[in-house]
């Protein structure tokens, strides 16, 4: 199964690709991540990315294509892919047909986590952490049971990431239409996008992917 797990930051892609990597053992292909282990690795692609990046220029869609392409080389056929953050244009939707052709393989579906904008700015600018832990609160939904100490580790020092605020947030949500709705319709086209309401609770998001790719 190959799929592309599409939304805005906040709509919870990276929680429902966790738990389809442990549950059903697929792969998620960020493009930033590879990018970044490709470098690390000085890779000859990561060499490539590398002296790119040195002079300030954004990555090529053949070099994004190539880190793909090695990627799934070394998965194995029978590990699915969830594609995080590609493709994002046309000319990348049609590159990553043929690199998962050359592959045998084939895009199952896209899957939308649909989101109301003004109820995504109340779930991320309300959200903070445990600065010892990490165990997650919100001001709204999830208050620490007494105040000021973490349910978890009982530390009583808090953090906010500074761009959980709501400017921040209706940019990113801007960007996201901007950059998703070139390839929408061309997915749309073949009858594979299928959207599930990202605002419902975690297991209910979960139960909507679960049925689309059961």
């Amino acid at each position: 199964m190959n799929i592309i797990l599409l939304g805005p930051p906040g709509a919870g892609k990276g929680t429902q690709s966790a738990m389809l990597v442990e549950e059903r053992g697929m792969r998620q292909l960020s493009t930033g991540d590879m990018l970044r282990a490709a470098v690390k690795a000085e890779t000859e692609v990561g060499l490539r990315a590398k002296a790119v990046m040195e002079r300030g220029e954004l990555v090529s869609d053949e070099i994004v294509s190539a880190l793909i392409d090695a990627e799934l080389a070394a998965m194995g056929p029978e590990t699915g892919a969830i594609f995080d953050g590609y493709p994002r244009t046309e000319a990348q939707a049609r590159a990553l047909d043929e690199i998962l052709a050359s592959h045998d393989r084939q895009l199952d579906f896209v899957i939308e986590l649909e989101v109301d904008e003004d109820a995504l700015v109340d779930r991320i600018t309300g959200r903070f952490t445990c600065a010892r832990c990490g165990e997650g609160y919100h001001d709204r939904y999830k208050l620490p049971r007494q105040e000021g100490t973490c349910d978890k580790c009982g530390s009583h020092e808090f953090k906010r990431r500074p761009d959980d605020n709501e400017e921040t947030v209706r940019t990113r949500m801007a960007e996201y239409r901007a950059k998703t709705a070139p390839i929408l319709p061309l997915y749309d086209a073949r009858g594979i996008v299928r959207r599930v309401d990202g605002m419902a609770a975690i297991d209910a998001v979960k139960q909507g992917v679960d049925a689309i790719l059961d």
